[in-house]
């Protein structure tokens, strides 16, 4: 079985062209993808080649972790899932290219257990399900074992949105700093300003995903004794702070990575019950023909808020 797929050949170039699927497994469905986001932090350093060195690492390679299909194909015990409109967080079933993360394709083979049923109604914003799960994974505190809600995001980009809709879904009332402007339109349940906005003010839990490698020090600055400072953004350079500051504070840093299937779970529901939307988050939309200008258009563009690549060929 082939499908078209987007590759990126090297750093900097990318191709649509078939590539080789292997057979499905008793365990797997073949899905047609009706829609794939373009991720502007994992994909960005993959796209830059500066993705640090990590297993599955490497190219010819097939990106992409937000995809939406229908599925198709199914074993006999699961043939009551085809029709299904789901979610799939990626693919690794490819023969010739690498599998990282494997979602940007026409069709794409993947676990049954790891693909989620969503609404048809929700389109093409069901793409963002691993944003808003990796948000979430950034509020759950693995120690206590529940969320912890933050008084101050720092970043108003696609994931900042989410921690403050998860937030304000969750019962909180976060402030969000944003620098840019052009960021701050719109209507909103949660106040968002300029970090100078706040001076003088002081805050007992942070989430940073502004990715700034220099943020640290600034948010020690304005955090409460014994606060924490969540770091869930990427960050390219090597971190560092102050320690007198910080020992001073007693201040905690913890660091957010993937989500995982309980992240998932908990914001399916919270969609399920309508106390989280994922709608108007989604600024721009491109056929696959185009996939060169919505890649760079994804990564470049400061006014591109989340861009999604749509493979029935029109946009």
């Amino acid at each position: 079985m082939h499908t078209r797929a987007v590759i990126f050949e090297r750093p900097g170039r990318l191709v649509i062209d078939q590539v080789q699927l292997i057979d499905p497994s008793d365990c797997d469905l073949v899905i047609k993808v009706l829609w794939s986001g373009i991720s502007t932090g994992t994909e960005r350093l993959l796209w830059s080649g500066d993705m640090p060195t990590f297993p599955g690492m490497g190219y010819p390679l097939v990106p992409g972790y937000e995809t939406v299909g229908i599925v198709e194909e199914a074993p006999r015990h699961l043939a009551d899932r085809v029709g299904e409109i789901v979610f799939v967080p990626g693919s690794s079933a490819y023969k010739d290219v690498r599998g990282l993360f494997g979602g940007a394709a026409e069709y794409v083979i993947a676990d049954a257990d790891k693909v989620l049923a969503v609404n048809p109604e929700m389109g093409e914003d069901s793409t963002l399900m691993a944003l808003a799960s990796t948000a979430h994974h950034a509020l759950f505190h693995p120690i206590i074992n529940q969320p912890i809600l933050p008084d101050l995001i720092v970043g108003h980009g696609i994931l900042g949105r989410l921690l403050a809709r998860l937030t304000v879904a969750l019962g909180g009332e976060p402030t969000v700093w944003e620098t840019d402007p052009k960021r701050w339109a719109g209507n909103f349940d949660y106040r968002i300003c300029h970090p100078t906005d706040s001076d003088g003010l002081t805050f007992e839990n942070i989430v940073d995903v502004s990715g700034d490698d220099s943020i640290i020090d600034k948010l020690v600055a304005q955090l409460k004794p014994r606060g924490e400072i969540v770091l869930a953004g990427f960050y390219g350079a090597q971190l560092n702070f102050t320690f007198p500051p910080a020992f001073m504070k007693e201040a905690r840093v913890r660091i957010a990575a993937e989500w995982n299937e309980s992240d998932q779970s908990a914001v399916s529901s919270l969609i399920d019950s309508d106390r989280l939307s994922l709608a108007g988050l989604i600024t721009h939309q491109r056929a696959t023909g185009d996939a060169q200008d919505a890649y760079e258009t994804a990564f470049n563009d400061p006014d591109c808020l989340k861009m999604v690549l749509n493979w029935s060929g029109t946009a």
